[in-house]
């Protein structure tokens, strides 16, 4: 492997009580991996690691994503079924192969979308300068447009990144809350900034807030400004007006890529105030040049309780 391109993978297992069936017995299905495509592989916490020349990583994490797949509908994996979709890997190119993952600046945590919900949505965010995506908890909304910001920049696409969120969840007015701006929006921001401190190193991300490559917004303050070569988040969209939504996505500038994520079903808007989420993306549905990416339960990679949830809560609203 030596003068090889060298990648280092952590792949989180799906379901951790199946972890036995997806590592097979005594972990011969993680040996028979390892051994077809002479990688280091570990497995701890419900996460495997992966390590060695990249494109043999990749071909690993492929069939590594393919049995945990096919462990959702079968009660166990079969040795002909993993050597299966380890020969199914020799036939994926490599650019296939690197458009399953997003380089991040960790190199322990390149993230590899979750099914093809995940799958198109990056493909989306990659191909489109404007994608909505919508879905229910759960799905990896946030987390996969945070992901593809941070890949952006990592690969000097955009020279900064943008996160922007109503503040309204709690009902409170900004004014109101104590601290300077950053202290108020702090609260509203922290999935972002969970997300983001799995990226890179908390050094790194001090260092890009104190330089504004990457800054924190709420919405309101986003009025009058052009955001040039610029990966700009708005998450939870579903609680912007149609007004906001309006001024939010004409700040659009040249050489940017937007991304607005939101669950249609958990509006914090007054019951008479409809949601510019909504209402944009049924505007805008036929636009050439906008993606529009819609998740739903079966994209869920969260504790698979909450699948159970998002089903039970959606037959009341049904």
């Amino acid at each position: 492997m030596k003068g090889q391109d060298q990648l280092e993978l952590s792949i989180p297992i799906e379901d951790a009580s199946r972890r036995g069936e997806l590592y097979g017995s005594s972990d011969c299905n993680l040996r028979l991996i390892r051994s077809a495509f002479d990688v280091r592989i570990s497995a701890r916490d419900s996460i495997v690691h992966l390590s060695g020349e990249a494109e043999a990583v990749q071909r690993a994490a492929f069939v590594i994503h393919e049995l945990q797949k096919a462990l959702r509908t079968r009660p166990d994996l079969s040795d002909e079924l993993v050597h299966d979709f380890i020969e199914q890997s020799q036939h994926q190119n490599s650019q296939s192969l690197r458009s399953r993952t997003i380089e991040v600046f960790l190199a322990s945590a390149t993230i590899i979308p979750k099914g093809d919900g995940q799958q198109g949505y990056v493909n989306s965010i990659f191909s489109n300068d404007l994608t909505f995506c919508t879905g229910p908890a759960g799905t990896g909304k946030t987390f996969l447009a945070v992901a593809a910001a941070v890949s952006l920049l990592r690969k000097q696409k955009v020279k900064r990144i943008v996160l922007v969120r109503p503040a309204v969840e709690a009902g409170e007015k900004l004014g109101y809350l104590p601290g300077d701006l950053q202290a108020k929006v702090n609260p509203y921001l922290r999935p972002l900034f969970d997300a983001m401190n799995d990226m890179m190193s908390y050094d790194q991300l001090r260092r890009f807030m104190q330089n504004d490559v990457i800054e924190v917004v709420p919405l309101a303050f986003m009025r009058g400004r052009t955001l040039n070569k610029a990966a700009i988040i708005l998450d939870e969209a579903q609680n912007a007006t149609v007004s906001q939504m309006l001024m939010f996505l004409t700040r659009l500038g040249q050489r940017s890529r937007m991304i607005v994520t939101g669950d249609e079903s958990q509006s914090d808007l007054g019951d008479k105030e409809p949601s510019g989420f909504v209402d944009a993306m049924q505007r805008l549905a036929k636009v050439p040049g906008i993606g529009m990416v819609r998740l739903s339960q079966i994209d869920i990679v969260r504790h698979p309780l909450v699948q159970k949830v998002v089903e039970a809560y959606g037959r009341d609203r049904a």
